[in-house]
C-alpha cells in the first residue's frame, strides 16, 4: 500500500465575498430558513459563482445568516459576483443583503491536490468590511479597491469612505462599490458609525459597554504524547482540544481552530514560522505523559515575534487533578498575557461536562473512536456505546457522554435496525443536562430525519450550527441532513468542513465523491477520491480488517480508474467482514456508478437490502449513486421489499 500523502497547512491569498441577510435575527425560525433558501437561489444565479464552481476554485461556507464565498483567481471575481447578486436581488424584494469584499490570507489544509478552506484573516476582514454597511451596500477593503483601480473600467464605481472603526477597536479603510447594476439609488457619502459595530455587539447595545481590551491571537499546537504508548494518544489530543476550547471562551483572545492547529501534529515545527504563517501573536506547545494514575504536562507560551518564552511550566499531578490542571493552565496563559477574565468567561472555563476523571477518560476514548472511524461500522458503534454507558454509570450527569451514546445508537438503528429507540432517549437526557450542547441537538436532528420529521430536524441542526459551527460531528450531521433532503450542493460545504476538521474522516470525503459526481464536477470528485483513498489506506495499515475503509476505498479506486484493484478490495473485504452492510452498499455504488457493472451491483445489493436498517434504505431511495439502477425491475422490487420490511419493524 502507498503511504498516506502528508497533509500540509499553508496560507494563500484568497478573495472573499462575505454576505449577510439584513434583519435575519429578528425573524421567526421558518422565515429565517426561507431567507437562507432565497439567498442560495440568488447566489446560484450568479454566472461568476457558476464559473468558479465548475473549475473547483471556489469554496462556499454557510454562516447561518449568510455565507462566505472564497475565490482564488482574482479580486475581480467576488466583486463581479456581488454585482450579479445585487442584480438578481431585484426579483426578491423581501431579501435584504449587505456584502463585503477583502483579499487576504486564508488558511488551507492541502491533502494531495485538494484545498479545503477553514479560517484566516482574509475571511475575518471581509466580515469586518461588510459590517460597516447596510442593506444594498457592496463595500470593499482598501486592498481590493487598489487592485481594482488598476483596471480603468472599475474606477468610476469606487468611492472612498475613509477609515472606520470596527470590532475591538480595529480600523479598516473602506470603499463603497457603486454601479447602477448594484441596485443602489445613490452612493453613500459616509458609512454610519453604528454599522461599524459587530452584529453581536449591536444586539447587546442596551447592555453596559465594557472598556476596550487588548487582543492576542494564539495557536495551540497538538500536545505531544510522551506516554510511550500510541494508544494513549486519545488523551493528549483530548487535553489539547479542551485547552483550545477553554481559551476560545476568552473574548480578548483569538484562538486558531482545532482543525488548523492539528495539521501540525507529529511534525517538526518552527514556532516563528508557524506564527508567521498563521499571523498569530503567540504559540502554545507542550506534552502529556499519563502513567500509573499520574499525569505530567509541560506547556510553554512563546512570543511569535521573537521566539522568547513568555511563560513555561511543568505539572506533575495525580490524574484526578486533571480538570483543575486544565483550568490552571488556561488561567496561567491569561495571566501571562495580562488579560482580565470577565466573570462569565471565568465560569465558562471552569464548567466541565464531568468532574470524574474515570468518566472523562472513557469519554475521550469513545470520542476518539467516533472521530477516526466510520459511522456505518457497527463494531465501532457498539464500542462507543459500551464506553459511554460505563461513563454515565460513573457520572449520570455527563451530558457529552449521553450525546455520544445517542449518536451511536442512532447509527446502529439506521444501518442495521438495532439500537433500541435510535438514541432519542439518550439525546433528550443530554439536552436535559445541557440545553446548549450542540452535538446533542445535531444527533436529535439526525433522529428526526430518520423518522421523516423534516421540519423538526431542520430546526435542531440550525440550533446545533449556531451553538458550535466548528464541531466535526455537527458539520457531518448538517451535511448528511441536507444530502438526504436532496440538497446536494448545499451539503458540500459541510462535508468539506467535516473533512478538514478531522483528518481520519474518510466517510465524509467518500460522500464528497458522490456529491461532486452528481453535480458533474469530475475534477473535484477525483480530488475527493484521492483524499478518501489516502485516508482508507492509512486506516488499513493499522487495521487490515476494517471493512468500512475498504468500502469507501474501493469506490475511490474505481473513480481513479483502478477498477481491478477496487474489485480485489471487494473480494477480500467480503471474506473478512461479510455482515458490514454499509461496506456492501459502497461496493454497489462503485460497481453501478464507476465500474459500469450493473449486474454485479444488483447481485451485491440483494443481501444488503434484506438486512439494512431504515436509514440506509431511505438513503438508497435518494442516493444519486443508485441512479444507474433505478429503472431496473430487480432494483425496484428489492427496494419495495426493503421499505415494507423496515416499515413493519419500526
Amino acid at each position: 500500500m502507498s503511504e498516506e500523502p502528508k497533509a500540509k497547512l499553508r496560507l494563500e491569498i484568497a478573495h472573499v465575498l462575505f454576505i449577510d441577510i439584513v434583519g435575519y435575527s429578528t425573524r421567526l425560525t421558518d422565515e429565517q430558513q426561507a431567507l437562507v433558501d432565497q439567498l442560495n437561489q440568488v447566489v446560484r444565479g450568479s454566472d461568476e459563482f457558476q464559473k468558479a464552481s465548475a473549475t473547483g476554485r471556489l469554496m462556499k461556507i454557510p454562516t447561518g445568516d449568510g455565507m462566505a464565498l472564497i475565490f482564488y483567481n482574482s479580486p475581480e471575481q467576488p466583486v463581479e459576483c456581488a454585482v450579479e447578486i445585487s442584480r438578481v436581488l431585484r426579483g426578491h424584494p423581501g431579501l435584504g443583503l449587505r456584502m463585503g469584499v477583502h483579499s487576504g490570507p486564508v488558511s488551507a489544509v492541502t491533502d494531495v491536490n485538494d484545498r479545503i478552506n477553514t479560517a484566516g484573516v482574509g475571511i475575518n476582514l471581509a466580515q469586518r468590511v461588510m459590517d460597516c454597511g447596510d442593506a444594498g451596500h457592496i463595500l470593499l477593503s482598501k486592498r481590493v479597491a487598489e487592485d481594482l483601480q488598476q483596471n480603468g473600467r472599475w474606477r468610476p464605481s469606487l468611492h472612498d469612505l475613509g477609515e472606520v472603526e470596527v470590532k475591538h477597536g480595529e480600523r479598516v479603510h473602506v470603499f463603497n462599490f457603486y454601479t447602477d447594476d448594484a441596485g443602489n439609488s445613490e452612493p453613500p457619502k459616509k458609512v454610519p458609525q453604528a454599522k461599524a459595530i459587530h452584529r453581536a455587539e449591536a444586539e447587546r447595545s442596551s447592555e453596559r459597554i465594557e472598556p476596550k481590551r487588548a487582543r492576542f491571537s494564539i495557536c495551540v499546537l497538538p500536545f505531544a504524547n510522551m506516554s510511550g504508548d500510541r494508544e494513549q494518544e486519545y488523551f493528549s489530543d483530548g487535553i489539547t482540544e479542551d485547552i483550545i476550547t477553554d481559551l476560545s471562551k476568552v473574548s480578548a483572545l483569538d484562538i486558531i481552530s482545532r482543525n488548523t492547529a492539528f495539521t501540525f501534529k507529529n511534525k517538526p515545527v518552527d514556532v516563528l514560522q508557524v506564527a508567521a504563517q498563521l499571523r498569530v501573536s503567540h504559540v502554545l506547545e507542550g506534552s502529556v505523559r499519563k502513567a500509573a494514575g499520574r499525569v505530567r504536562i509541560t506547556a510553554q507560551l512563546i512570543d511569535g515575534s521573537n521566539d522568547s518564552h513568555l511563560w513555561a511550566e511543568r505539572y506533575d499531578r495525580d490524574l484526578n487533578d486533571i480538570f483543575a490542571l486544565q483550568d490552571e493552565i488556561s488561567r496561567a496563559i491569561v495571566d501571562a498575557l495580562k488579560v482580565k477574565l470577565l466573570p462569565e468567561e471565568k465560569k465558562a472555563i471552569e464548567r466541565r461536562g464531568t468532574e470524574n476523571v474515570d468518566a472523562y477518560n472513557l469519554y475521550l476514548m469513545a470520542r476518539q473512536s467516533y472521530a477516526t472511524g466510520f459511522e456505518g461500522d457497527g463494531r465501532r458503534n457498539e464500542t462507543i456505546i459500551r464506553l459511554c454507558r460505563r461513563a454515565v454509570e460513573i457520572d449520570p450527569n455527563y451530558a457529552e457522554a449521553w450525546a455520544l451514546i445517542a449518536m451511536a445508537e442512532m447509527l446502529l438503528r439506521s444501518t442495521s435496525g438495532l439500537g433500541g429507540d435510535g438514541g432519542l432517549a439518550a439525546a433528550e437526557r443530554a439536552l436535559e443536562l445541557n440545553a446548549d450542547l450542540a452535538e446533542a441537538h445535531a444527533v436529535k436532528a439526525r433522529i428526526f430525519s430518520e423518522e421523516k420529521r423534516h421540519d423538526e430536524a431542520s430546526r435542531e441542526i440550525e440550533t446545533a450550527l449556531r451553538l458550535n459551527p466548528e464541531s466535526h460531528q455537527v458539520n457531518k450531521c448538517a451535511a448528511l441532513l441536507r444530502f438526504r433532503q436532496q440538497r446536494v450542493e448545499e451539503s458540500i460545504p459541510y462535508f468539506e468542513k467535516a473533512v478538514a476538521l478531522e483528518e481520519g474522516d474518510f466517510g465524509s470525503s467518500g460522500m464528497l465523491i458522490t456529491c461532486y459526481t452528481a453535480l458533474g464536477n469530475r475534477e473535484a470528485a477525483r480530488r475527493a477520491a484521492e483524499i478518501t483513498l489516502a485516508r482508507a489506506e492509512n486506516v488499513l495499515a493499522r487495521d487490515a480488517s476494517n471493512g468500512s475503509a475498504m468500502g469507501h476505498g474501493s469506490d475511490a479506486l474505481a473513480v481513479l480508474g483502478q477498477g481491478e484493484r477496487a474489485k480485489d478490495w471487494m473480494a477480500r473485504a467480503l471474506l473478512i467482514d461479510p455482515e458490514n452492510m454499509t461496506m456492501r452498499y459502497n461496493f454497489v455504488c462503485a460497481l453501478a456508478n464507476h465500474l459500469n457493472d450493473k449486474e454485479a451491483a444488483l447481485d451485491m445489493l440483494g443481501p444488503s437490502f434484506e438486512k439494512m436498517g431504515a436509514g440506509l434504505v431511505n438513503h438508497a431511495k435518494i442516493d444519486p449513486d443508485m441512479d444507474p439502477l433505478r429503472d431496473d425491475p430487480r432494483f425496484k422490487a428489492m427496494l419495495a421489499a426493503a421499505e415494507k420490511r423496515v416499515e413493519l419493524t419500526n
